[in-house]
């Protein structure tokens, strides 16, 4: 569906790339999109019981994810953690603005 993004990011404040650490090269094409169409981002590492942790330095340096982007750690299956996501993700878009 990569031909569909331009028109599913138009409007949007930012995007939530979400991580599995069993699979992190998966996420190269989204981080890859974010960077080059200058739309803010964050990672959300996807942790849930049974898979193995991972600070999230561990994870912005395993995928290169420049320093001011936010890295979370998540389980999709809690809301908590979602909208602590969302909210990362929204409070790097409003640092991002410009004045």
């Amino acid at each position: 569906f990569w031909f569909m993004w331009d028109d599913l990011v138009r409007g949007a404040i930012g995007g939530l790339v979400m991580a599995d650490t069993r699979r992190l090269r998966d996420c190269f094409p989204a981080l890859d999109y974010f960077e080059s169409s200058g739309l803010p981002y964050a990672v959300a590492v996807n942790h849930f019981e049974g898979s193995q942790s991972y600070e999230p330095e561990d994870v912005r340096e395993a995928l290169s994810v420049p320093p001011h982007v936010p890295v979370v750690i998540m389980d999709a299956r809690e809301r908590r953690t979602v909208v602590e996501s969302l909210l990362a993700l929204v409070g790097h878009a409003l640092d991002s603005t410009p004045e």
